[in-house]
């Protein structure tokens, strides 16, 4: 072969490669960008609660009480492709409840797993909080467990909260106060995966079921493919998750 005409023939080829991995990278970024939606209704109904005030920069979303703050506070990591202001209305009853100040995560490309800031640019952004816990739902509580492995991070979280979650990586050791709570009609996150992986959890931990809670039930985002179906009052759901974790951080 020539080697003009091999010389073309390898442009053709890097040209064709370059093509295709920019189209891959476009439909990557279309794909984390597009987000299950929070429901407006009930982030409204959170904006609006006198209880709390919530803030908002790149970082998160700061939910406050207003009253019987405990000096205490939560970094919640969203879900793979949850909108971060889907968990307004439940956390904000969390933070009611508990005392808790809580900071949703915007994580990058809306993906837990591509966030790599320490726990440290979150509870930044409210600095008069003493003691943290990290946690999240679905794969931001699995990404949560590992910024909670000890040694991982300078900020030492003092527990974990989980939202129809579990962990990848053994904290069975870590002496951590751990909180799991799960949905009997969670089809994603199901009883029987919580509980396939409890042994990474330490052996005190706290496991809940809610009755005829879904996976969509931890936040406010509608319906989630292959999910099951929930059975259950949304504001009911809110009071029984911020009364559990009321009564895990007394």
């Amino acid at each position: 072969m020539p080697q003009n005409d091999a010389v073309s023939r390898l442009r053709r080829i890097l040209t064709a490669a370059v093509s295709i991995v920019a189209l891959l990278v476009v439909v990557f970024l279309v794909y984390a960008h597009t987000v299950m939606q929070g429901e407006r209704a009930a982030a409204l109904e959170a904006w609006t609660d006198d209880a709390v005030e919530i803030t908002s920069d790149d970082a998160g979303i700061v939910i406050e009480p207003v009253d019987g703050g405990t000096g205490e506070g939560l970094v919640f990591i969203p879900g793979a492709k949850v909108d971060p202001y889907a968990y307004l209305y439940k956390l904000s009853g969390v933070a009611e409840a508990s005392g808790l100040t809580i900071v949703i995560t915007k994580p990058t490309l809306n993906l837990a797993f591509f966030d790599t800031r320490p726990l440290e640019a979150f509870t930044s952004v409210a600095p008069g909080i003493d003691d943290w816990y990290v946690g999240g739902h679905s794969l931001g509580g699995v990404r949560a467990c590992q910024l909670a492995e000890p040694g991982a991070d300078a900020v030492a979280p003092v527990g974990v909260i989980l939202f129809g979650s579990y962990c990848a990586n053994d904290l069975s050791q870590s002496g951590l106060d751990v909180l799991s709570i799960g949905g009997t009609n969670d089809r994603l996150s199901t009883p029987e995966k919580i509980a396939a992986a409890r042994h990474l959890l330490p052996a005190d931990a706290e496991l809940v079921e809610l009755d005829g809670v879904n996976h969509a039930d931890f936040g406010d985002y509608g319906v989630q493919p292959g999910d099951g179906e929930s059975t259950r009052d949304d504001a009911d759901v809110r009071g029984e998750i911020a009364a559990t974790i009321a009564a895990f951080t007394d």
